[in-house]
């Protein structure tokens, strides 16, 4: 039996080796570096998805106002081109109602010049019957008669055309301005709208924010629909342009035929007698070049046909000198450079022959052609004498019953005035500008 002289106290449990203490404070540790590791990704994920969400925030509202920005800017682009068409349309409707009066009083106006044509027509009926016959000059004033009740009709359809012009421009003009109205009413919203911030106290959350409205269309529609208002406008304006310049030109156009009216049969007549004078000359020298040519080719023709003649008789004498060296001895019948020499001679002046008669049946062909073509010049020329003829004569009748005032006079419109002064005989009180 053991004796203790001291006596130990110990608690009454397991106790634990060094290597379980140090274990379960490595455990410990490990937990909580985990535990930190743990809270360190998660702040940090936490401050990755506040930095994403507000930069994604940030470039969502970016988008937004620039969309917004490049939605105002197109919008009054879209405005400005618009109103720029419409000012022009109106501009337009402007000019077109002042040519439309000018119309109208020229539509008067031209009952008179017809009155006094028709009255040209009647006097020359007068003539004689030996010399009453469908020459230029009455042929003219029926042209002239003609084109001024065309001209008539036509300027008075184009002023009916006009009206209704006038009228469709008219609609057209009261959908631009509410298509204008609209887009300043649309630029005002979204302008509106790119003012709001974050901040600003009115905004608020709504419901169903992201329905689409009622009557509403795609972006494409709205852009075609645009255009296609533009366009409409600018096509108003081009066949505004067309109609005024019609009437100004059918206006015109009348006004430059009466001044030139006293001229114009004569000038024809004259005009076509020179024009055919120039080409009975121009014939008259072609046929002279025409007979000079055949003169000449057929001096060629005997000069080719003299130049066979001696290629034949070379041809000939090459051909017998061969004929005649095939009769030598067989032991002196050998291939030499004389028998070279005749067989290229002989190809050579084939060939020469060839060209010749060849040369000689295009000359003959072209001397025919030369002689055909003189021919067809002869009896054109003779029709151009008597067209001269003709036209002289035409001429001459147009001379004898050219008006003494040489036309008619120029429009006045204050002929009833004159017609007073005159009967009055006021003309050495009334100043006369």
């Amino acid at each position: 039996m053991a004796f203790h002289f001291i006596s130990t106290m110990e608690k009454p449990m397991q106790h634990v080796s060094l290597f379980d203490w140090q274990g379960r404070l490595d455990r410990l540790r490990n937990v909580a570096n985990a535990r930190r590791a743990d809270a360190v990704a998660d702040r940090s994920s936490s401050r990755l998805l506040r930095n994403e969400s507000r930069i994604e925030g940030e470039w969502a509202n970016y988008g937004s106002n620039r969309a917004l920005d490049l939605r105002i800017f197109e919008i009054k682009t879209w405005h400005e081109l618009i109103t720029k068409s419409f000012d022009r349309m109106m501009k337009e409707v402007d000019l077109l109602i002042k040519e439309r009066a000018a119309a109208e009083a020229d539509l008067q106006w031209q009952a008179g010049p017809v009155a006094v044509i028709r009255e040209l027509l009647f006097i020359r009926d007068d003539r004689n019957a030996s010399e009453l016959s469908a020459d230029s000059v009455s042929t003219e004033l029926h042209n002239q008669f003609n084109i001024l009740e065309n001209n008539h009709q036509l300027l008075a359809r184009l002023i009916h055309k006009a009206w209704e012009k006038l009228a469709r421009l008219d609609v057209v003009r009261y959908k631009v301005e509410e298509e204008l109205k609209n887009k300043m009413e649309t630029i005002e919203i979204d302008s509106a709208q790119r003012s709001l911030t974050c901040k600003s106290n009115a905004i608020s959350f709504k419901l169903d924010a992201l329905r689409n409205p009622k009557e509403s269309c795609s972006y494409e529609n709205w852009l075609e629909s645009i255009k296609q208002l533009k366009q409409m406008v600018d096509n108003e304006v081009e066949e505004t342009v067309g109609i005024r310049e019609s009437l100004y030109v059918c206006r015109n156009k009348a006004l430059s035929m009466l001044k030139g009216q006293d001229q114009c049969t004569e000038f024809y007549i004259r005009n076509r007698v020179f024009q055919t004078q120039q080409a009975f000359n121009e014939l008259n020298w072609q046929r002279s070049k025409l007979v000079e040519d055949i003169r000449a080719l057929t001096s060629e023709i005997k000069d080719m046909e003299d130049a066979l003649l001696q290629n034949t008789n070379a041809l000939k004498l090459a051909e017998t000198r061969l004929e005649n060296r095939n009769q030598r001895n067989i032991t002196e019948l050998c291939l030499d450079e004389v028998y070279d020499s005749l067989c290229l001679e002989v190809e050579k002046l084939s060939e020469i022959r060839r060209c010749l008669m060849r040369k000689l049946d295009e000359s003959k062909a072209n001397l025919n052609l030369l002689s055909d073509h003189t021919k067809k010049i002869d009896l054109d020329i003779g029709k151009k004498e008597h067209s001269i003829m003709i036209d002289t004569k035409a001429l001459e009748v147009c001379k004898e019953f050219k008006l003494k005032d040489a036309g008619i006079a120029k429009h006045n419109p204050f002929a009833q005035t004159d017609l007073n002064i005159e009967l009055t005989h006021a003309e050495d009180i009334t100043e006369k500008n």
